[in-house]
């Protein structure tokens, strides 16, 4: 089966491993994922359908655009796939407009922009909501239309809401499956993730989200997967799961050399035999 690649470039995201959690994916009618992303698991996956959630709005507001008005949208924002807009000037300028602006259409176009010419398509912003991703300098950044059709055709069978993760597992009901990618849990108690997160995804998140997963697969009959580092804290925040060890490059580092492979968890919580 050909892969699909998500048409965002995004940290962590999970188009090396869709095979793994595929794997790992117990059947059901709908997934359900509180943590999207990019949607390399939506992507790669044949689900009557879909529930897809992520907490920033720009992701979920360019998700809808894309899906509303496909054709519309690829020849808007291909227009900003010229030389003239590969410059610093150009790029800041932009930047500017999107932090300035309430425009959903704009915004959804300014966003795609950004992700393709900003520095290693880091989302990133300040305290006060501004987007904040320096200018990439990169040869000829990618237009990736073919990716986009894909997914607003697939995106038929999707809905895309902008929620935590608490109200789309409450929106789960029997017959779905939940996976879970979350911002990783730190490698070590010294590792600050958030040099590139900035998504303020604590360890008490990272166990209020295993309680809530448990609870799910044990109260109310839907099993969750989980993705996350393979850490002596994931292994006992996620006991009572079903735990699987993937090998996997990491992609966010300083240099090049440090893309050293660390184990990745799958947990799976299922429910009960009756």
């Amino acid at each position: 089966m050909k892969k699909h690649r998500a048409f965002l470039k995004w940290a962590g995201g999970k188009y090396s491993l869709v095979e793994d959690i595929e794997r790992h994916l117990p059947p059901a009618r709908k997934l359900v994922e509180p943590f999207v992303g990019a949607g390399s698991v939506f992507l790669n996956t044949d689900f009557e359908h879909y529930l897809l959630a992520d907490i920033n709005p720009d992701l979920i507001n360019l998700y809808n655009t894309l899906k509303e008005k496909p054709e519309t949208y690829i020849n808007d924002v291909k227009s900003f796939f010229t030389p003239e807009y590969n410059q610093k000037s150009a790029y800041l300028e932009i930047r500017e407009a999107f932090n300035k602006t309430d425009d959903p259409y704009l915004r959804s176009l300014y966003f795609l922009y950004m992700n393709r010419h900003g520095f290693n398509g880091l989302c990133r912003y300040n305290k006060k909501g501004g987007f904040n991703v320096p200018f990439g300098s990169y040869k000829k950044p990618y237009f990736p239309e073919d990716e986009m059709y894909f997914f607003a055709e697939k995106a038929k069978r999707a809905t895309f809401v902008c929620e935590g993760y608490q109200q789309t597992f409450s929106r789960a009901r029997k017959g779905c499956v939940i996976y879970c990618d979350p911002p990783y849990a730190p490698l070590s108690t010294t590792a600050n993730f958030t040099s590139y997160a900035g998504n303020g995804f604590s360890l008490d998140d990272q166990a209020a989200l295993a309680d809530v997963a448990e609870k799910a697969a044990t109260e109310r009959d839907i099993p969750v997967l989980i993705s996350n580092h393979d850490t002596t804290l994931t292994r006992r925040l996620y006991h009572g799961a079903e735990l699987s060890v993937v090998k996997v490059k990491r992609t966010i580092s300083r240099n090049g050399s440090g893309r050293n492979k660390v184990d990745e968890l799958l947990a799976l919580f299922k429910p009960p035999v009756v």
